[in-house]
Order: structure tokens, then sequence, then C-alpha cells
């Protein structure tokens, strides 16, 4: 069922996409310098460029292109030495290819809840991950739609118990912490070039460090493991993960919008909280006196008391109109209904049925029991806070459409759509 709002507009001619490739020529000019000097393979100038590019805006010694963010995740959980069995603590609200890597080393992913602040990674929860399981030793932390998360906090924990730091900064390249950018402040760090990205390659990723060893060793694991021989010599494992020197041209040609592509989401974000703002919801939340955000995805999350009754299942989803209420589901058939692309929040980890029966810490401890809770009767803990945060934001939240070609007349209509499911 859709609002009044929506059944009077025109849908626009051309999809408003979530956010998609935004291409400004220049990578048409390194990809064709690839295919003229018949440099198409897994060696060529655009790569090289390419990670000196990443490396001076990262801020880091060495930067190694890969085939995308997932093949750098699992370089770096090869490189943290995850064996088959060991527990590794990760972010739960976020994408499935942070998780992945760990299951490729045959480790098992044990979920820390998320707080409302950021939206991303607990410090709390994750303390009391470590009371539970005090024998783990790495640490997955994404930053969530290209907002950091609490990084000195998440740091001091790591440190206290002696765990290192995988950064998933797959979707926050450009954004930074205390003037510092993301994808500096782990043991070991990814960004993510995929079609969707605040800059693209169409796919590619990047693992980023300060160690020439660890650098060295990502650069023959991608390449098949070949050792220094007249002939293909193998001593242990290797990938095929190496970028191309056509993707790398493509992101060689990005690189110089990275800073342009930040301003236009950021204009995106702040034209939704202004046209929002007198609605019982609000936006993705940062930390704005330590943290820049890049502004990837503008996401919303609507006031518990403004919900109406919604409930999924699997793959479907049920919700029952109510005046002067709305839930996600409804406003995502809105904008849908206007040729517009939003999406929900990423559904947590914890609650994905590949990783059921893996461990989920809340700031309260074991989080199993109390997700059953929050589900069937939306259990509360001491500080009348819900017991699963993460579930609370995807069962509220959703990702808006955003993309940097979308002009403000547009994203007018997109909001005027949004606010007609509130009457």
């Amino acid at each position: 069922m859709l609002g009044n709002e929506a059944k009077t507009i025109t849908p626009f001619e051309s999809k408003v996409w979530l956010s998609s490739p935004t291409m400004h020529g220049d990578e048409l000019k390194y990809v064709t310098e690839a295919y003229e000097t018949n440099w198409m393979s897994t060696v060529g100038k655009n790569i090289n460029e390419v990670e000196s590019l990443a490396a001076k805006k990262v801020g880091c010694k060495y930067a190694v292109a890969l085939s995308a963010g997932t093949a750098a995740l699992h370089m770096a959980v090869k490189l943290a030495g995850v064996k088959p069995g060991d527990k590794v603590f990760c972010s739960d609200m976020t994408f499935a290819a942070t998780v992945n890597p760990i299951t490729y080393e045959g480790g098992v992913p044990v979920f820390v809840d998320t707080e409302y602040d950021t939206w991303n990674m607990d410090p709390v929860a994750l303390e009391r991950a470590f009371e539970l399981y005090p024998d783990v030793r790495l640490i997955v932390a994404a930053h969530l739609y290209g907002t950091p998360g609490k990084i000195d906090e998440i740091k001091a924990v790591a440190d206290k118990h002696g765990a290192k730091i995988i950064e998933d900064a797959a979707e926050s390249l450009g954004a930074s912490y205390k003037g510092k950018q993301t994808g500096t402040f782990g043991d070991f760090n990814a960004i993510s070039f995929n079609g969707n990205k605040i800059i693209t390659g169409s796919a590619g990723g990047m693992f980023l460090t300060d160690s020439e060893e660890d650098a060295n060793k990502v650069r023959k694991w991608s390449t098949q493991a070949r050792e220094n021989a007249p002939w293909y010599q193998h001593e242990e494992v290797g990938y095929n993960y190496r970028m191309s020197n056509v993707i790398a041209g493509v992101v060689r040609g990005q690189f110089p919008y990275l800073e342009e592509h930040i301003a236009q989401k950021k204009a995106i974000y702040e034209r939704y909280r202004e046209g929002l703002k007198d609605l019982p919801v609000s936006m993705n939340p940062f930390d704005a006196a330590n943290s820049v955000p890049n502004f990837w995805l503008s996401c919303m999350i609507i006031e518990p008391d403004a919900m109406c009754r919604q409930v999924r299942g699997e793959q479907e989803v049920l919700f029952i109109p109510e005046h002067g209420k709305s839930c996600p589901t409804e406003i995502l058939d809105a904008i849908a209904s206007i040729n517009a692309e939003g999406r929900p929040i990423w559904k947590p980890m914890h609650m994905q049925p590949i990783y059921r029966m893996n461990g989920f810490v809340t700031r309260e401890g074991n989080g199993r029991a109390k997700t059953n809770a929050y589900i069937s009767g939306g259990a509360v803990g001491q500080d009348g806070r819900p017991l699963d945060v993460g579930m609370d934001i995807f069962h509220r939240g959703l990702c808006l459409p955003s993309d940097n070609k979308m002009t403000a007349e547009q994203q007018d209509v997109i909001i005027r759509v949004i606010r007609g499911c509130f009457e």
C-alpha cells in the first residue's frame, strides 16, 4: 500500500539509484592506454599509479591492488594467522564480505553488537566479548556506510587484550577520524572500489599497510604464491587476486574526483536532514567532534513510537499502514513506485541463516537469547535500550537514494514521498 503522495507523483523517467558509478572521462583514457600498450593483465602502469595514489591519499606506506575488497580482507585474515577453529570478533551490522573471509581460513566469527552513536561496533560489547571469549586475538571492524566507528575505544580494548585489528574501510574511503584517514588504524586494512562505492573501478580493492613485509606477502599470495625461480615454483597456497591493469585504469581515472564525490554525497545527506527534520526520523549519525564521514549512503531511522506494525520473515515482509506512522517497508515501496532505489539497512550477521549458530555478544553479555526476546517482545536491558541494537536499527532503518547524479529536484520529490508516508 502506498501513501497518497506517492500515488499522485509521476515516476522518474530514468531510475534514481541508491549509488551508481559516476564516470568523468579520464577513466576511458587510462583504459585505452592499457589496451593500446597491450598491458591488459595484472601488471602495468595503471596498477602502479593506483597503488601510489591510494597510499598517498590514505597515508600509509604500502598499497597492494587486488581484485576486490573481499580479497584484501582475505589476505588480512591470512596475515593475522587465523587457523581452523579460531574465533574472531566481528562487526555485526555489516555486509557479509566483512565476515566471509574469516571462514575461508576456517575461522569462526563471533559477532559484536552495534552502538547507536555511529551504528558501528560497540566498544562496551567488545569488552564484554573478551570476558566471554578471552582467547580471541583478532577483531574485524567495519565503518558502516562511510561513517568511522569509535576507533580509539575499540583500539583501547584491543590493546588491553593483546588483539590485532583488521579495519574494513571498504565503505569509508576518504572518511577521517581525528584528522587521520580510515584505512590506517588497523594492523591490516582494506578498501573497496566496487561499482557502488564512493569511487569505483567497477570492481577492485586495496590492501593497505605500513609493513613492507606484509605488503610483499600479499603481492606474492595474490599472484598464486609463485616463488622466485625461473620456472613456476610453489611452496604455499596462492590466489588469483591481483587487480587487472584495465580495472586499475578506471580507478586511476576516478581518484582525482574522490573529494568531489564526497562533497556531493554530503550535500545529499544535508538535504535529507533538512527536508525531514520535522518528521519523527533521524539520519544515520556520526561523531561530529572526532570524525568526518564520506557520506557514502544517506540513511534514516524512524522513532520507535512512529513505527507502524512491520514483520519481516526470511524473504518476505508485511506491514499495517497507520495514520501518522510508517515503517521502512512502506517507505521503500513508496520510493520504488516513483522509480527510485532505496534499501533496507544491512541485516545483522548474527541473524543471517548461515551464521545463526555463531556467538553474538551485546553490552549485557551473550546476546542469543536476548535476540529471540527482542523479536518476540521487544525486550530491553537495564538502561531501557533494546538488548539487540543492530536488530533494532535494522527494524527501524533504511538506506535512501544517495546517487551523486541525483538532482536536488529529484531529491525534493523523494522527500515529499517520504513525508507522505507519515500522513
